[in-house]
């Protein structure tokens, strides 16, 4: 009997179905595109997209995309370090930490990827365009721009008590 013990626990959350068709000579060609949020809820996250002749099928290859694509995201008392602005083509996404008890104060898209990441206590705000795909990929990259506190220190030769003052 075989043991496994590295095996990674991700959950996945669908954000987006869309069908999308291309115009041949014979007609329409209809696809369907997924794109899929897969996380760990312990400061693991990944976007991912994937097209297929069919809705599961699209949807194993987003949740393939996504494990590829995975960013870690730091979380100093279950928020995050500091406030952060993502930004994605005409979306902007504002991260802003929170206080114990506060909870994800987060709509569409963005909660999925701070539920999944593991993060409990932040504030959020969509700018701009509301497009779910892009605020996604906005949101992951204000995630993947953050960085921990001891990584800060040490980048600046300080202690971590010096920086947060």
């Amino acid at each position: 009997m075989q043991e496994f013990e590295n095996v990674e626990v991700f959950e996945e959350e669908v954000i987006s179905i869309r069908r999308v068709t291309k115009v041949v000579k014979g007609g329409k060609n209809l696809r369907f595109s997924a794109a899929v949020i897969v996380g760990d809820k312990n400061g693991r996250v990944g976007l991912g997209n994937g097209k297929a002749r069919e809705v599961p099928l699209a949807i194993k290859k987003a949740v393939a995309d996504a494990k590829k694509k995975l960013v870690k995201v730091p979380i100093v008392n279950d928020t995050i370090p500091y406030r952060r602005v993502g930004r994605y083509g005409a979306s902007q996404v504002v991260l802003r930490p929170a206080s114990p008890g506060t909870g994800i104060i987060a709509g569409g898209a963005v909660r999925i990827i701070l539920e999944l990441a593991g993060i409990r206590n932040i504030l959020t705000k969509i700018l701009k365009s509301k497009n779910p795909i892009t605020v996604a990929r906005a949101t992951i990259s204000g995630l993947k721009s953050l960085m921990h506190p001891d990584q800060i220190g040490q980048k600046r030769n300080l202690k971590t008590e010096d920086i947060w003052q």
